[in-house]
């Protein structure tokens, strides 16, 4: 899931998130410190002056892997961002969901033109919304209309929700019959809205077309595989285990709490897992290199169409972003309650880059993220 400094959870439905974007493809930064020896550095002390408890960056070549640190680990201590510490990656979870749909379609077990209603009878109906009229692909690419759940879930929205509901278990099929309590954006395939509840329906599709759980197949299929040691799927539970910073969330007041323990199952698919910069970094690498996915499932994915309410571009799971330096670069964008994140990779794999921090990201510090990003994949020294 993914937040906007208005509405909360929502990687890449961000309000103002195409002006962060925008900012992005033009190598800006969100504050003018003097140059330091190292430009990475430079970069996220410029996301610690923005307002972030904590930064943590990682970026990689074939030959390099670079690494910085600002703030520190919890408010009012001075422990540092810990290296290689886990954290919530939010909606960046969703190119995970997207890449295991598209391996299902390569084995010729589903299809991305599959209606919802074909695997799902039932689930999406009600108040205009019906699942016989919205496609698998639909959902990956935010197409579908469906409502977002995001809004129903009190934990998510304020400190009062957070407080009484963070160990709350949902069910995946409790959590669309709460976004079926409104009626659709617009007609499948009219328009595009980002959507959480489009990924919570892809992982019950997959324990349809596979008789395991969503997160059976996320280790079974990415984490073991690609040996993600630090990445996890938490399921119910709500801590975070191993080396780790705190995260913080003001829910749009003054005020910040902790909100680092959270039972994270409103996210199932959209959202729940946990990793590591490094661990992202390895991922998107063998994303793009071709690990993880047949060429032609590969071409599905990275086959974009206009995110107009981000000015961007959009796959199956991946967002297509400008590039300050010329050309574009995939990733995600990701946050779940305190922990903010922006990964990306280079067409061919070759280059990437993962941030993250442990606060709220206003527009400021999300531009700042973006450009990190965005800068680092086209450095020469590469």
């Amino acid at each position: 899931m993914n937040v906007s400094g208005t509405r909360r959870c929502g990687p890449l439905v961000l309000a103002g998130l195409a002006a962060v974007l925008l900012a992005a493809s033009t190598g800006l930064t969100a504050s003018a410190k003097p140059r330091q020896a190292d430009p990475l550095q430079q970069q996220v002390d410029a996301i610690h002056g923005t307002g972030a408890v904590g930064v943590f960056a990682e970026v990689t070549s074939p030959h390099t892997r670079d690494s910085a640190r600002a703030g520190t680990a919890e408010r009012g201590t001075r422990r540092p961002m810990p290296h290689n510490g886990r954290f919530r990656i939010g909606s960046a979870a969703k190119t995970f969901t997207a890449t295991i749909v598209l391996q299902l379609v390569g084995e010729g077990r589903m299809s991305l033109e599959d209606t919802v209603e074909q695997w799902l009878p039932g689930v999406v109906r009600g108040n205009g919304n019906d699942g016989s009229r919205i496609t698998v692909r639909q959902l990956l690419q935010h197409t579908s209309g469906i409502p977002d759940v995001e809004p129903e879930i009190p934990a998510l929205n304020n400190a009062d929700g957070y407080r009484a509901e963070r160990f709350r278990t949902y069910a995946p099929e409790e959590l669309v019959g709460l976004a079926m309590r409104h009626p659709p954006n617009f007609p499948p395939g009219a328009d595009w809205s980002y959507s959480n509840t489009n990924y919570v329906l892809a992982a019950m599709i997959i324990h349809e077309v596979t008789g395991r759980s969503w997160a059976q197949e996320v280790n079974g299929r990415i984490i073991r595989p690609l040996g993600l040691r630090d990445t996890s799927t938490p399921g119910t539970f709500p801590f975070i285990l191993g080396p780790h910073a705190h995260g913080y969330a003001a829910f749009g007041t003054d005020t910040s709490i902790d909100v680092t323990t959270l039972n994270p199952s409103m996210a199932v698919g959209s959202g729940s897992i946990i990793s590591t910069t490094h661990d992202l970094n390895r991922f998107y690498t063998a994303l793009l290199g071709g690990r993880l996915l047949a060429p032609a499932q590969l071409d599905e994915m990275t086959t974009t169409t206009p995110a107009p309410e981000l000015g961007v571009r959009y796959g199956l799971g991946l967002g297509e972003i400008p590039l300050p330096c010329g050309g574009s670069y995939f990733g995600h964008p990701g946050e779940l309650l305190g922990y903010h994140t922006w990964g990306g990779v280079a067409r061919d794999g070759t280059r990437t880059a993962v941030v993250y921090v442990t606060s709220d990201g206003g527009q400021d510090t999300q531009q700042a993220m973006s450009a990190l990003v965005g800068q680092e994949l086209c450095r020469t020294r590469f």
